[in-house]
């Protein structure tokens, strides 16, 4: 194994359990590159009701990485108003490129600014922090990188002071976002409350410690419905005009005029509308098939130096929580934010839909994890993500 097929080598791990301590986690390369973003005022936007963009522009940062990649294998992370990633150093002028041309086009589409940062693995750990991961297997077909060591999550806070920036390019070609799409309606919840949790160990806190923590709050997760996985069997509804379609429509458009690509995806998403009404097999496309995959390939829970989840949560399990993280807060163990909202939303990225490939990230469909996060600050000082 070398550097730079690393990850790929890295064994992917059935249960996620079994990562709540941090036996299951690996060091990444020491000449390995971290990369974050994130959206300037994404509270701002959460308040405008405009929360369905910010996670589109998050996901959109994993979804030009992997077509820049052509599909080779990486450890990122989506965060809801950005997302962050590792690359060894035979992608780090790529890395540079992508984000450099993101933040131009995210100026341009939306109106939105994107902080955008790169900074060498061994600046990291020359800080006493770690950057620590693990490869989740979801399903047989995806799996998600985990993080733990609190590097990310210090390279975020250097990114926000605008340390390591990764200028824009306002000359660079539109990134390919081949795969992005939103067009899904979010989905009500059926167990009275969309909860989203962000738990980070307080400064100092044993690694054991919170792994414990981290272990009691997935057993409460378990007592749920498939785990509080807020996505149901049937999948998500596809109404029609879809709702995010002008979204993807300005994340698809290249250099294409927005109104011809607009209509392109109503008719596209009229005709795959009526196959999953019909659930009706048209070629290597089972609409039935492709929705159990979609529930399966997605990260409603994931470690990013800390614990994040999207429940689909019963009032009595959101009590519980609260009050274990409470007295775990007292303690001195741990800083944690919750929101409560009525609706998940999914955001994919679907290279094929006749392959099981696709993810799809979940996130609360009012604030989710950025509101999460800006409780979490408000309570305990910190600066999340995005503000």
């Amino acid at each position: 194994m070398t550097s730079d097929t690393f990850y790929a080598s890295l064994p992917k791990a059935p249960d996620f359990a079994s990562l709540s301590g941090p036996e299951g986690f690996v060091p990444l390369p020491p000449d390995w590159h971290l990369c974050c973003t994130d959206i300037v005022n994404s509270t701002g936007l959460v308040a405008a009701g405009r929360y369905k963009t910010v996670n589109m522009i998050g996901a959109s940062v994993i979804a030009a990485m992997r077509n820049a990649l052509q599909g080779e294998a990486f450890p990122y992370i989506f965060g809801g108003d950005g997302a962050s990633f590792a690359v060894p150093p035979c992608h780090r002028e790529t890395a540079e490129q992508v984000l450099a041309a993101l933040r131009s086009w995210t100026e341009a589409e939306y109106g939105i600014g994107l902080r955008a940062a790169m900074l060498p693995l061994s600046w990291v750990r020359a800080e006493g922090l770690d950057v620590q991961i693990a490869r989740y297997a979801v399903s047989e077909h995806a799996d998600f990188a985990m993080f733990s060591g609190g590097g990310l999550a210090w390279a975020e806070a250097q990114m926000k002071a605008g340390a390591f920036e990764v200028a824009a390019a306002p000359q660079a070609d539109p990134p390919d976002l081949s795969g992005l799409s939103c067009r899904w309606s979010n989905t009500p919840a059926r167990n009275g409350i969309i909860l989203s949790v962000v738990a980070q160990p307080a400064p100092g806190t044993p690694a054991q410690a919170f792994a414990r923590l981290s272990a009691d709050l997935l057993d409460m997760a378990g007592e749920l419905e498939s785990n509080g996985h807020p996505v149901p069997e049937t999948g998500p509804k596809l109404q029609f005009p879809p709702a995010g379609f002008a979204l993807e429509a300005h994340a698809s458009r290249g250099k294409s005029p927005l109104v011809l690509r607009k209509l392109y995806l109503l008719a596209h998403s009229a005709f795959a509308a009526l196959l999953f009404i019909t659930k009706r097999r048209v070629g290597g496309f089972d609409p039935v098939h492709y929705l159990s995959v979609l529930k399966a390939n997605s990260d409603f829970r994931k470690f990013d130096d800390g614990l994040k989840m999207t429940l689909d949560c019963t009032p009595e399990i959101r009590d519980r929580i609260r009050m274990h993280l409470d007295q775990a807060a007292a303690e001195g163990l741990v800083h944690f934010g919750l929101h409560e909202q009525d609706a998940a939303m999914v955001t994919c990225i679907v290279p094929s839909p006749v392959e099981d490939g696709h993810v799809h990230f979940v996130d609360g469909a009012a604030g989710g994890y950025t509101q999460a996060a800006a409780n979490l600050a408000a309570a305990f000082g910190n600066r999340p993500r995005g503000l």
